[in-house]
C-alpha cells in the first residue's frame, strides 16, 4: 500500500446552511472525515453548521465553528498547523475559499499541502475562459460563451451571440444570479443580479430542449480513471439539475451516445488533472450525438451523495483516500470488502431523485423553475422499472401527493401554459394532460421532455384507467352482505390489473382510490381491505429473496429494495 507523510488534515465544510447549499454536502464531508479516521490522521473541521452529520462528536478530531472564509481559516491553519488541507467537500464555498488562500499565498505560507485535485485544476473548471481553453486543447466541444467583466461587455456579447442567451455567474453554485434570456430587457434585469453574486459572468449560446447528462468519474494520481455513475434528467436542458427529476442509470441513451460520453468524460478528467472524484455534465442533442461540455465540478456535488447512494460506490470515502495518494487499485470495495474499488458497478435497477420544493410556505414567490435553484431538499426511490421508482419517490416529497395519479385536483385551467413554462408541479399537470386526452407528442412538443418518459407516464394513466373500470366488482366484493362477495376479486382480468398496478409503483391507497371505495367507505378501511385482498390473491412483494439475500450478504442489506416478481 502507498505510505502517505501526513499526520494532520484539515478539512473545509461548506458553510452555512441556506438553498442549493450546504446540508447536501454533509454527507461527503463525514465520510472524508470517516475515510481519514480509518487512516489514524488526525482531522480538524471548520463549518459553522451545527445541524450536520459531521460536526458531531466523534467524527472529526476537532471542530471549529467558524466561516468558511480565508481569514478565519488562516488563524485555524496557524494554530493547528495541518499538513494538508481537503478543498473539494464542502461545495462552492470550500472550494472558492481554498483557491483565494491558494492565491494569497496562505498554503505556501505555512506549508499547507492541498491533497487531491490540484488547485491548478480547480481554477481551470471555475474560471470559464481557461475552461473554455484547456478543453479546446483536445478538442472537447463546450457551450459557445463569452466571459464577461462588466454589463457593457454582456450587452456586446448577447449581440454577437444571439437571443436566446443564458448567463452563468462564475464560482456560483446552485446557479446563482444565473438565467434564460431572451431580449435586451430580461438580458438588463439578469446582468445585475449575476454581478451580485460574482465579478466574472459567463453569456452562453442557449441549448433550451438538449438533454442533460451527467457522469460521476473517480480518478487517481496514476490516472486510473472509472465513471462510478450515469444520471439522465427528466427535464431538458434549461432547468437546474438539483430542480430535475433525475434517473440513475440513464434510460434513453443508445449504446453508442452512453460509450461516447462515458470516453468524452474519462479524457477530460485525465487531462485537467483532477485526482478524487469529480463531476461532468453534457448537453446533448436529442436528434443527433452532437454534444457539449456544460461544465466540470472538480468536486463532490449533491449528484455525488446521489451516485453514491444510487450506486452503493462510497464516493467520497474512496475520494479521500485517493486524494492521500492511494491508486485505486490499492483500494478495497467499502461494500464487498473483498472486491477492488477499481470498478464500475452495474445497476440491474432504477433509481429516482425528485426535488422538494416549499414554495407554497411563501406567497407571492415565483413557482417557474430555471437554472438557478429553489429546492429545499430531495429524496430518492429504487425499483426495478421508471414508474415505480418515479411513484415511490412523488409519495417521498411529502407534498400530499399519493403517486402520478389519483391525487387531488390541482385546479389548473391553462394545460398548454402550464406545460410549457417549467414549476414544481408540472409533473401533475402531465398527469392531467394525459388523462385529458393530450397525446405524447402533444406533451413533448410543450415540455420538450422526451418522449421515452412521457410513454412511461402515459403507462401509469393507462393502468389507472384500466383500475377504475373494476369499481363495481370492488364495490361487490366490499360488501359483507353479498353472497359470495370475495369471488368477484377472483376475477383474472382484475388479478391481472392489481399485479401490474403493484408492479408499476401503485399504492393501495391509489389503488383504492381507483377503485372509487372511498365514495362508499372510510379510506383507511378501504387501504385494508385491497391489502387483504392482495394477501389472498398472493400479490405480494418477494421478501423471501431479500431474507435469502441479506443472510448471504449482510453488508449490502441496505442496498437491498423489496420488488413486485
Amino acid at each position: 500500500m502507498t505510505v502517505h507523510p501526513i499526520q494532520k488534515v484539515l478539512l473545509l465544510g461548506s458553510g452555512a446552511l441556506k438553498i442549493g447549499q450546504a446540508g447536501e454536502f454533509d454527507y461527503s464531508g463525514s465520510q472524508a472525515l470517516k475515510a481519514l479516521k480509518e487512516e489514524g490522521i488526525e482531522t480538524v473541521l471548520i463549518n459553522p453548521n451545527i445541524a450536520t452529520v459531521q460536526t458531531s462528536a466523534g467524527v472529526a478530531d476537532k471542530i471549529y465553528f467558524l466561516p468558511v472564509q480565508p481569514k478565519f481559516v488562516e488563524r485555524v491553519i496557524e494554530k493547528e498547523r495541518p499538513d494538508g488541507i481537503l478543498l473539494s467537500f464542502g461545495g462552492q464555498t470550500a472550494l472558492n475559499c481554498g483557491v483565494e488562500l491558494f492565491q494569497s499565498g496562505v498554503l505556501e505560507k505555512y506549508g499547507v499541502q492541498v491533497l487531491g485535485t490540484p488547485v491548478q485544476a480547480i481554477m481551470d473548471t471555475e474560471d470559464r475562459d481557461l475552461f473554455v481553453k484547456r478543453l479546446d486543447e483536445i478538442h472537447i466541444k463546450t457551450i459557445e460563451s463569452v466571459a464577461c467583466g462588466s454589463t457593457e461587455e454582456v450587452h456586446q456579447a448577447a449581440g454577437e451571440l444571439g437571443f436566446p442567451v443564458i448567463l452563468r455567474a462564475a464560482y456560483a453554485l446552485g446557479g446563482l444570479g444565473s438565467g434564460f434570456c431572451d431580449n435586451q430587457e430580461e438580458l438588463e434585469r439578469q446582468a445585475e443580479e449575476a454581478f451580485s453574486f460574482s465579478d466574472q459572468v459567463l453569456v452562453e449560446k442557449s441549448l433550451k430542449g438538449w438533454k442533460e447528462i451527467e457522469y460521476e468519474v473517480v480518478c487517481d494520481r496514476y490516472g486510473n480513471c472509472i465513471t462510478v455513475c450515469n444520471m439522465e434528467n427528466l427535464d431538458p436542458l434549461g432547468i437546474h439539475t438539483g430542480e430535475s427529476i433525475v434517473v440513475a442509470p440513464s434510460q434513453t441513451l443508445s449504446n453508442h451516445e452512453y460509450h461516447q460520453l462515458r470516453a468524452l468524460a474519462i479524457k477530460i478528467i485525465r487531462h485537467l488533472g483532477i485526482v478524487g472524484e469529480c463531476n461532468v455534465q453534457y448537453a446533448l442533442d436529442p436528434m443527433s450525438d452532437d454534444y457539449r461540455v456544460i461544465e466540470v465540478n472538480a468536486r463532490l456535488s449533491r449528484s455525488s451523495a446521489l451516485a453514491s447512494k444510487a450506486t452503493g460506490y462510497p464516493l467520497a470515502f474512496v475520494a479521500a483516500k485517493l486524494g492521500l495518494g492511494y491508486g485505486l487499485f490499492e483500494l478495497k470495495n467499502a461494500v464487498t470488502k473483498t472486491t477492488s474499488a477499481f470498478f464500475e458497478p452495474a445497476l440491474d435497477y432504477v433509481v429516482c431523485k425528485i426535488p422538494r420544493w416549499d414554495l407554497t410556505k411563501f406567497p407571492g414567490v415565483e413557482r417557474m423553475l430555471g437554472s438557478s435553484m429553489k429546492s429545499v431538499g430531495e429524496v430518492m426511490a429504487i425499483g426495478r422499472n421508471f414508474e415505480e421508482v418515479l411513484q415511490k419517490a412523488l409519495r417521498m416529497t411529502c407534498q400530499g401527493m399519493h403517486g402520478f395519479v389519483e391525487n387531488h385536483d390541482l385546479g389548473i385551467k391553462d394545460i398548454p401554459s402550464a406545460l410549457h413554462d417549467p414549476t414544481d408541479i408540472r409533473v401533475f399537470v402531465i398527469s392531467k394532460a394525459l388523462q385529458l386526452g393530450y397525446t405524447v407528442e402533444q406533451i413533448h412538443q410543450l415540455t420538450r421532455i422526451d418522449c421515452w418518459f412521457l410513454q412511461k407516464l402515459k403507462h401509469i394513466v393507462d393502468i389507472d384507467f384500466r383500475l377504475q373500470e373494476f369499481r363495481q366488482i370492488a364495490r361487490l366484493a366490499s360488501d359483507p352482505g353479498e353472497e359470495g362477495a370475495l369471488e368477484y376479486i377472483e376475477d383474472p382480468l382484475f388479478i391481472e390489473i392489481l399485479h401490474e398496478a403493484k408492479v408499476y409503483g401503485f399504492s393501495d391507497f391509489q389503488i383504492a382510490r381507483a377503485l372509487g371505495m372511498e365514495e362508499y367507505m372510510k379510506m383507511e378501511q378501504a387501504v385494508l381491505l385491497v391489502r387483504q385482498w392482495r394477501k389472498e390473491l398472493g400479490i405480494l412483494p418477494i421478501v423471501n429473496q431479500i431474507d435469502t439475500l441479506a443472510a448471504e450478504y449482510p453488508a449490502q442489506t441496505n442496498y437491498l429494495y423489496l420488488s413486485y416478481p
